[in-house]
Order: C-alpha cells, then structure tokens, then sequence
C-alpha cells in the first residue's frame, strides 16, 4: 500500500465509524474478577487527533468487551497488532527510523515485542469515547483525566460525574494498586513471606507523576504527594513546593505559578499569580459550594488565607483572612470609585458595604483586615505582584 492509498484507504474508513472524542492504546492493572483498577496511556489521541490511527484501530478491532453510545472498549490481541502494522506499512520506516514519529505506530511496535497477547486476561485494550457523557468504565475515566492534565481538554470542560463511583480505592506502592481486600485476605502470608508491599497511599486516584510527564521542563513538583492526576500545570513556570501545597483533579494554572497553597478541585488560576503558604481555595466537591472558583492573573493569595470567590487580575488576599460569599467588607466611596474605574460592572453602595460575592471576579482588590478594629475592609490595589524570575 501507498501512502495515497493508506489516503483513500483512510476516507473510506472513516465514513463507517462515529467521530471520536478521543481514543487510545492503554494497558490496564486487574484486580479480582478482572475488575480494572487503573489505566494507563502512553498517549491518547483528542479531539480529531490522528484519525487515520483511528481508522486503522476500528478496521482491526474484533474483540469487542463493552460498548455504548458514548464510549466503546476492545480487547487488542497479537491479531490486532499484526493487521495494524501492516495498514501501517506505508509509515513503517519513519517509525523505526524516528522514535519520536508516528506515536501510535510506536505503540504497536513496542506491543509487538510483548508476549501472551491472546490471553483472556491480556491488560492491553484499545478504548474510544465518542461522546462526552458520564463514563461507563474505568478506562474512559483515565482517559478523560489524562487529557485533563495533558491540556487536550480544558480545566471543567468534561463531564467527570460518577468517576468516584468507578474507580477502586486501592492501596498504590509505586504505580501498582492493590485491592485492600487482596491485602485484608493475605496479609499474613505476605508479611511472613516479605511479600507486604510498602504502601505509599491509599486512594482512588494515582497521582499525577504515576501517569504524567510534566510536558515542561521549568514545571516543578517539590513533593509528588502534593498533586492528583487530572490536574493541569500549565505551559512553563509552575513551582509548587512542600508542606501545604496541594493540586486536586479537574484544577490547576494556566501559566506561571508559585503555589505554596491549596487549589482545590475545579480552581483555576491564572498566568503569575502567587498562592502563599497554606492559603486555601474553595473547591466544588463538598462543603455546599457550588460555583466553580477562577482566580485571575498576577495575583496573590497571602499565607494562611482563605478565598472562597472568584478573584479578577490583580488582586490581593492578606494573610490569615477568609474572603467568602457572605463576609462583609467595607470600602470608602473614594476606593469604591477607583475600583469602578476597572470594573465596569461593579455598582456603587451608599452604605459602603460589599459582600464577598458582590466583589467576586472584580479586579485590583485587595483585600484587607483592620488590625485595630478587626473590620473587614477593601480598596484599589495599588501593588503590582511580581513572581521571581529567577525561579520559573
């Protein structure tokens, strides 16, 4: 076949397959009763990504094990790798002779030299989402993580209802997860034996160092404990350091960032802004807040703070104070009307007295408690936050 051929060979097949979401090549970790407990992509094609792979994967796809109208997963056996690479053989030689070429292609080689390919329990599986609904397996859940903190997905784009339910909490030593119901039943054996894995955690989630290859090399983890796969790290420039600093799934920063904080699930923080240590963001998944928190551009977020309201650009929080919905701040007409130069939107009060959610996403706010009398005030910001260079 030539490469106009494996062309016209693609159109045609493209015309018998529902357009995907977003597919993949994963290896699976099975449990009892071949239950999945984690899946695992080399990589993943998103949002029109490589159909020409998908035309081949769905021709060469035989062994169907669980499809509905929103995703579909099929067992990839030596069969399936050998038909594969030979609609590939047009692209064959770039493969082998570039590594970094043909991603697909280099999955399948490297399955090629895998044995036990046809075994019922094989862990190798090639997966589809067609429609962005709540997930079905546990492997479209991992999918729709990894293009979560890949960035092929943006930050609460996708449904993620139900994943919870999905996956297995498990006890995870290294990238291995563990039934606690295997450890329950065995543990003696394995104790006796020396066979007791040592167990870093116990979650439903691996973190996102177990799946993800920060796709920039100034992105820094001080403490792999501290961030959940299905983050995002922007493009260049996060630092997230020790202690209380901590990065939920479906959150994360869009550029620049010193985190020393708590992002909680759904927070998104914008490019050069400064979390402090400890300071906390309201997330969505409990606690009865239900509006998905963004923090804007260049701002600071002090120690031991807490923000529980959008913040726009240039904002500050001081440290050791809670900025929420209901807290009352006072800010004199004079500052009202500096912050109303910026924010058109932003309505003026007689009384001088703002709710927390009247301020949310305004920006140049500072936000301030009166060491004196203990009143909750702001105004204009006046500082300009700068991260350091030398650091990101």
């Amino acid at each position: 076949m030539t490469k106009d051929e494996f062309k016209n060979f693609i159109e045609n097949e493209n015309k018998k397959y529902k357009k995907p979401l977003g597919f993949g090549i994963c290896r699976v970790d099975l449990g009892a009763d071949n239950k999945v407990l984690q899946a695992t992509y080399p990589i993943i094609n998103w949002n029109g990504e490589n159909l020409g792979s998908y035309a081949v994967f769905c021709n060469v796809a035989k062994k169907l094990i669980s499809e509905n109208q929103s995703e579909a997963i099929y067992r990839v056996d030596s069969k399936f790798i050998s038909s594969a690479i030979t609609l590939f053989e047009p692209f064959l030689n770039e493969a082998l002779n570039d590594k970094q070429s043909h991603k697909n292609i280099q999955i399948l080689l490297s399955l090629q030299k895998i044995k036990n390919l046809d075994c019922e329990k094989s862990p190798f599986r090639f997966v589809i989402i067609y429609e962005d609904n709540k997930c079905q397996s546990v492997e479209t859940s991992y999918m729709k993580l990894l293009a979560l903190s890949l960035g092929k997905a943006k930050l609460r784009s996708l449904v993620l209802d139900g994943i919870f339910g999905l996956l297995e909490n498990v006890a995870w030593s290294g990238n291995t997860p563990y039934e606690l119901s295997y450890l329950r039943e065995n543990e003696i054996e394995l104790k006796l034996n020396g066979n007791y894995p040592a167990i870093d955690f116990v979650d439903k989630f691996p973190r996102y160092l177990m799946q993800v290859i920060p796709q920039y090399d100034n992105i820094r983890l001080l403490d792999s404990a501290k961030t959940r796969f299905g983050a995002y790290l922007g493009d260049g420039g996060y630092t997230q350091m020790p202690g209380a600093s901590y990065v939920n799934f479906n959150a994360g920063v869009q550029g620049v960032c010193m985190n020393e904080g708590r992002i909680s699930s759904s927070v998104i923080v914008g490019n050069g802004t400064d979390i402090g240590g400890g300071a906390s963001i309201l997330g969505v998944l409990s606690g009865g807040n239900s509006s998905p928190i963004s923090i804007g551009e260049n701002c600071l977020l002090g120690v031991n703070s807490s923000t529980g309201i959008s913040l726009g650009d240039g904002c500050i929080v001081d440290g050791g104070i809670a900025v929420l919905a209901g807290t009352v701040f006072y800010i004199s007409k004079d500052e009202a009307q500096k912050i109303k130069e910026i924010n058109n939107e932003f309505e003026l009060k007689e009384n001088c007295l703002y709710k927390g959610r009247e301020l949310s996403g305004k920006n140049g706010i500072h936000f301030r408690q009166d060491s004196k009398s203990g009143k909750m005030t702001a105004f204009r910001s006046k500082v300009k936050i700068e991260l350091n260079r030398d650091l990101h």
